[in-house]
């Protein structure tokens, strides 16, 4: 039997650590990340445990990444959901849609993945972060922003922003004025992306209305 390809080996390396990012985002949001442990991941994974700590020096970094990775792969999927677009307008609500969507609908794993964050390993530079970031950059690209670059950073700082106030235990926002204030933030017609109803909340932005309105 001939040895492997580089490239096959390559292509099996990234299958075995895409299965590891998957088990943990669905093992997390099961249970809790405490409840979780890096054997229970290998395990849903159909790994060998020294792949984990081959690939990630710890479990927090692991969920990060894996979060990270859910949020390109969400955020990849809204962009390119039938019709298919280039409106600038319709790119930016569906990526604001995508990743307060999360927030809204996995909220113990977004919430963990958040006081990660916050915590002192901080925010992990990986693969996963650098291709959703390259995504949110483009799509304000294609929002027209005269600095992509500054313009992403800000993007980024107000969903994590919107995201921690959908997640406040006892204290959480309500996910339509979140909505809402970021699309006046930049001047996108309710109706565009998914809106949670007909009309945004009261006191906030009208289609229609222009940004800033009454």
């Amino acid at each position: 039997m001939s040895p492997r390809s580089p490239s096959v080996n390559e292509e099996l390396r990234r299958r075995s650590r895409e299965r590891l990012l998957q088990a943990t985002v669905d093992l997390v949001g099961e249970r809790g990340y405490e409840a979780t442990t890096l054997a229970d991941i290998a395990d849903r994974a159909g790994s060998a445990r020294g792949l984990v700590s081959y690939y990630f020096p710890g479990k927090r970094q692991l969920l990060q990444s894996a979060v990270h990775r859910l949020m390109h792969l969400t955020l990849q999927e809204a962009l390119e959901r039938e019709p298919r677009t280039e409106d600038g307008d319709e790119l930016l609500a569906r990526a604001i849609d995508a990743i307060l969507g999360l927030a809204r609908d996995r909220p113990v794993l977004m919430r963990t993945h958040m006081a990660g964050i916050l915590q002192a390993e901080g925010f992990v530079q990986c693969p996963e972060q650098q291709r959703l970031a390259s995504l949110l950059r483009d799509t304000v690209d294609r929002h027209g922003a005269p600095d992509a670059e500054t313009d992403y950073r800000m993007l980024r700082a107000l969903l994590m922003g919107a995201v921690f106030a959908l997640l406040i235990p006892g204290a959480p926002m309500p996910f339509a004025r979140l909505r809402a204030e970021l699309f006046q933030r930049y001047g996108l017609d309710w109706k565009l992306g998914v809106p949670p109803g007909d009309e945004p909340p009261d006191g906030t932005y009208r289609a229609g209305a222009g940004p800033g309105a009454p």
